[in-house]
């Protein structure tokens, strides 16, 4: 299969309802009419194979807007048999679920296999999910869901349990081009741009159908004279922002590339991702919190002016606002982007912390108390403590651990950058523990 999702050539198709949008009328009538979405509709796809076998399994269609969800539903629903009841978790209500089950019951008894969709599925609360999964699991209903939010987070563990979860994809810019075709031949006209003008349109709709369908019958509304340019044509449709949505997969996707990005010392990359966040509408503050995060996370001590430099740029912002302000978080990025890179730190804080909360609650030694009045003197605070200032090369080795917890060491520098000289330090300062104080070695440390 090659195109897009939504139609056949206009003398396979039924006589489209008048006055209908556009997008319904190129609508696919039958499963042979889909295209776009080859991999799970392919024999030894998951669709492909439930219709071989003439049965559907439960299942969520998961994509982004304009690939075809409910199109997909209704038309496997019809190649199996089985027969459609509709909700959409955005309107129906416990009294909605409850009507569909006793529907689902009577088509039972009457040896018919009831197939229930639910669009928007991801927006039905636990109990509403919980409800749902008694009756998959007891046979009354096959349920298909339809979403747009990732099942991970938008279903519960139970109910994601029993669903096959189908993955569909926006519609290429290639299978876009097909849909423009079949409209332009559904409405027997030529869309009047030129070639760069209509690959823009193409790439306005942003992989979803739908919209695209919206474009087209919006440009010819306009009864545009003569062939329009790129630059025409954007004078007269607006661009739709970017999908995204600030709490829920599209962020946490776009987040996860750019601190992996930074992590990996790619910056254009990084600057990519920090733009496409920006321009989607995500706020700038929360992008200067995670760019502060990785400073410590990634970079840590290897290059000890990635967090000042982090935290200036979020002053910056702070001062200047948006779009100047911007400016001072991309130059963080490439900063983070280009340091060298240690998370010795990040992991000595984990290990660290995960002794302190083991241990228990051992007390400091001695010398390591703070003695600040005579009755703590007398009772042996600050006794023994060695003042490093007075020590010849400013170190007196004592060991600062509690009694009765050995000795560990969590900081491992990673031996690049700023912690190449930390590192040699480190182990200087180890012998001379293991030695009393006393140098095993003439060792010169470099200054960090």
């Amino acid at each position: 299969m090659s195109g897009d999702l939504f139609g056949a050539p206009e003398a396979d198709r039924k006589a489209p309802v008048t006055g209908s949008p556009l997008a319904e009328r190129l609508r696919p009538r039958r499963l042979d009419e889909v295209v776009g979405q080859d991999a799970p509709l392919a024999a030894e796809g998951a669709l492909g194979a439930m219709v071989r076998a003439g049965r559907l399994r439960s299942l969520v269609l998961w994509g982004p807007p304009g690939c075809g969800k409910t199109t997909l539903a209704r038309l496997l629903v019809d190649a199996t048999g089985g027969r459609l009841l509709f909700l959409s978790a955005v309107t129906a209500g416990v009294a909605d679920l409850r009507k569909t089950f006793e529907t689902a019951d009577r088509l039972r008894r009457a040896r018919e296999r009831p197939v229930l969709f639910i669009d928007e599925i991801h927006r039905f609360n636990k109990a509403q999910q919980d409800g749902l999964l008694a009756r998959v699991e007891d046979g009354t209903i096959t349920l298909v869901g339809a979403t747009t939010e990732n099942p991970s987070f938008a279903l519960t563990s139970a109910l994601l349990s029993r669903l096959e979860v189908v993955v569909l994809a926006p519609l290429s810019l290639a299978a876009l081009e097909v849909l423009a075709a079949r409209a332009e031949a559904l409405l027997k006209v030529t869309l009047p741009l030129d070639p760069g003008a209509r690959a823009t349109l193409l790439a306005l709709a942003d992989g979803d159908g739908r919209y695209l369908a919206t474009l087209i019958e919006a440009l010819l509304e306009r009864k545009p004279e003569g062939t329009l340019d790129e630059a025409a044509l954007l004078e007269r449709l607006a661009k739709r922002r970017p999908r995204y949505d600030r709490d829920q997969d599209q962020h946490f996707n776009l987040i996860s590339a750019l601190h992996k990005a930074v992590r990996g010392s790619d910056p254009d990359a990084a600057l990519y991702w920090l733009c496409r966040m920006l321009d989607a509408g995500e706020d700038p503050r929360y992008l200067g919190r995670r760019l502060v995060r990785m400073a410590s996370e990634d970079i840590g001590l290897a290059d000890p002016t990635a967090l000042p430099t982090t935290l200036a740029a979020c002053e910056a912002f702070e001062r200047l606002g948006s779009p100047e302000g911007e400016l001072a978080l991309a130059q963080a990025t490439v900063h983070l982007a280009t340091a060298e890179k240690s998370n010795a730190v990040y992991v000595a804080y984990k290990e660290a912390f995960a002794t302190a909360r083991e241990a228990g609650s051992l007390a400091p030694r001695p010398w390591s108390l703070n003695a600040p009045t005579r009755l703590m003197r007398d009772l042996g605070y600050a006794h023994g403590y060695r003042y490093d200032h007075d020590e010849a090369d400013g170190f007196a080795a004592q060991d600062h651990f509690p009694e009765g917890l050995e000795r560990r060491r969590f900081y491992r520098p990673a031996g690049r950058g700023r912690e190449a000289v930390i590192a040699e330090r480190l182990e200087h300062w180890a012998q001379r523990r293991e030695t009393g104080g006393k140098p095993a070695k003439s060792i010169q440390v470099e200054e960090a």
